[in-house]
């Protein structure tokens, strides 16, 4: 499976935007979805995800109320509308494909996906 994200770039506090991730193929039914972002020098860390039976999606407690994670299951593409952003939401954000196998506790962890897409900078200026 490949997956292509887009939608990064600069924005300035308090801004918006709204990230892609383009699938090769179905996600729905087949992948756990999840959304992960890297800031220099810091892990890589979850921010949302959508269960591979699409029972809604879940956030992290740090993003809570800014992201919404959609999907449009004709084009396979999910994405993330940010709002509200701040300079500490600045990182490359990814996106990435679990196994339907995979149980909740591991879809908050990077190890828990096997495919990732290359990643796209957001920039928040204060």
């Amino acid at each position: 499976v490949q997956l292509q994200a887009s939608g990064g770039g600069l924005v300035q506090a308090g801004g918006s935007l709204r990230l892609s991730c383009a699938a090769s193929e179905r996600t729905v039914g087949n992948y756990n979805i999840g959304w992960f972002r890297q800031a220099p020098g810091r892990e890589r860390e979850f921010v949302g995800g959508q269960r591979w039976t699409s029972s809604g999606p879940y956030y992290a407690e740090s993003v809570k109320g800014r992201l919404t994670i959609s999907r449009d299951r004709a084009k396979n593409t999910e994405y993330l509308q940010m709002i509200s952003l701040k300079p500490e939401d600045t990182a490359v954000y990814y996106c990435a494909l679990a196994s339907k196998r995979t149980i909740l506790s591991e879809l908050y962890a990077p190890r828990g996906y096997e495919y990732w897409g290359q990643g796209t900078q957001v920039t928040v200026s204060s």
